[in-house]
């Protein structure tokens, strides 16, 4: 009979001496099929996903009940997401929006949608209430702060609404709405 300890007499160094092959093995097994990497100085920047902003404006511009616009951002904005939604609440209805990292890295949004401001803010932005306007270009923007929120920005262009929100900082919001409000609609 072999000789074993009793299980009352095992204690936290057992578990510990036998948790170091798993452990082990699972490093072992992780770097075999190349899922883990060891970064010394930090984390580095990612591929930004690629979006065709263009054929999904262009396909909206084709479906969607209001005029559509493709703003003519600087380079370095780079297009890496986009959806199509319906607002189901009051005054409702479809909204395109894209979404670019600027050249600073942070991420910003516009939607596009003939819903009402009121609508489309409750929507995106939730229980945040406007705080001041912005006059670009000629165009006046409502102005959703908060403290602990993103800022969002909201233009009524006649037929549609035009809101901008996002991490990036005043310049950014100014540039993506100064391209907004340049814009011409798309072909139908």
């Amino acid at each position: 009979m072999a000789q074993t300890k009793h299980r009352i007499f095992n204690d936290y160094r057992d578990l510990f001496w036998s948790l170091i092959p798993l452990v082990l093995i699972a490093v072992v097994l992780a770097g075999a099929a190349s899922q883990c990497t060891v970064a010394t100085n930090g984390p580095t920047q990612g591929q930004i996903p690629f979006f065709d902003a263009g054929a999904a404006l262009r396909s909206d511009a084709k479906s969607m009940p209001f005029p559509i616009r493709q703003p003519a951002l600087p380079e370095g904005w780079v297009s890496n997401s986009g959806s199509r939604e319906n607002i189901s609440i009051a005054g409702g209805g479809p909204v395109s929006t894209v979404g670019y990292i600027t050249p600073q890295g942070t991420y910003m949004r516009y939607s596009q949608s003939n819903a009402t401001e009121e609508a489309l803010s409750r929507h995106v932005l939730g229980s945040r209430y406007p705080t001041g306007t912005q006059d670009i270009a000629g165009q006046k923007w409502v102005v959703y702060t908060e403290p602990t929120e993103e800022s969002a920005w909201i233009a009524d262009m006649g037929s549609v609404r035009i809101l901008i929100t996002g991490a990036g900082n005043e310049a950014a919001f100014t540039t993506l709405a100064q391209a907004v409000t340049a814009a011409q609609p798309l072909a139908k």
